[in-house]
């Protein structure tokens, strides 16, 4: 009798771990597709930006062909975004590319035409919509990273997260003091 009560405990002690198990990975596993989804819903913003910009340096190198090395600093980056493979990567080469972009709107405020340019202006105003998008779901993304990293790394869940190899992931940052500021444009003077 006794012994049926000490394999009747240890068999209900083994279905609670085991379970314990299941429920960790599977929040594991939810946190983690979590993280993929919003870092997916960067991604797709970060390409309208990419998209955009094509048009923004071929309407100022029509007003502004001199400024060659504003340009190329601007298609350079761009091209840095198509070669990235993991999220710091991807962060870096859009941090080039934004930093870009600011020489490229600072070089546009010397042409006044340039900047009275509807096709112009229409670039910058999407853009703009599209940099604030980007800082929006940049926050949700790291929000994400953050819970999944926390997560995998309390105890007693760290033991599960090891042995089914869960790791951390990236946080998308900016690096520099400078683009640590919300990007500005100037859209018109005003008289």
């Amino acid at each position: 009798m006794v012994t049926v009560i000490v394999i009747a405990a240890a068999v209900a002690l083994l279905a609670a771990a085991a379970g314990w198990v299941i429920s960790t990975y599977n929040s594991l596993v939810q946190a983690r597709n979590k993280t993929d989804y919003t870092w997916a819903q960067v991604d797709v913003i970060l390409k309208k930006r990419f998209d955009l910009v094509p048009g923004l340096v071929e309407t100022v190198r029509g007003y502004a062909a001199h400024e060659k090395e504003t340009l190329a600093k601007v298609i350079e980056a761009r091209s840095r975004i198509t070669t990235a493979g993991s999220v710091s990567e991807t962060a870096d080469a859009n941090n080039m590319l934004t930093g870009a972009l600011r020489s490229l709107f600072a070089v546009a405020e010397a042409y006044p035409d340039l900047k009275a340019n509807a096709g112009f202006i229409s670039l910058q105003e999407e853009l703009t919509n599209i940099e604030n998008k980007i800082a929006y779901q940049r926050q949700f993304y790291n929000d994400s990273v953050y819970a999944f990293n926390t997560r995998i790394q309390q105890f007693p869940t760290v033991i599960v997260a090891r042995i089914f190899g869960f790791g951390a992931k990236d946080l998308f940052n900016t690096e520099q003091a400078e683009e640590r500021e919300p990007v500005k444009f100037s859209f018109r003077d005003t008289p």
